[in-house]
């Protein structure tokens, strides 16, 4: 029974892990100079966070679950574009790579 109990509680917290490791990636992306994908790496985060909220149940979302589905949803894709969409757009500028 204990074993249960861990793996649920482990299991809740994997879509978060997935969206921290994403973020993760993209945040290293950014400390080696390569600002532009690290910055999309962080929106694809936010679209996968968007994604997850969509298919998984409120008890398995975890801490990616803030207020109601269909709220998160929209804000973790329009925020996902939007950070992808002005890294995409920006040109010029000291770490233009």
């Amino acid at each position: 029974m204990p074993e249960q109990r861990w793996r649920s509680a482990a299991g809740k917290h994997l879509p978060f892990a997935l969206v921290l490791v994403v973020v993760g990636l993209g945040l290293l992306r950014i400390v080696q100079y390569h600002w532009r994908q690290g910055a999309v790496l962080i929106g694809l985060a936010l679209l996968i966070a968007a994604l997850l909220r969509v298919l998984v149940t409120d008890e398995q979302a975890g801490l990616i679950a803030i207020r109601g589905r269909s709220v998160d949803a929209l804000l973790y894709s329009g925020l996902g574009v939007a950070v992808i969409f002005v890294a995409m757009t920006i040109i010029g500028g000291p770490l233009d790579r």
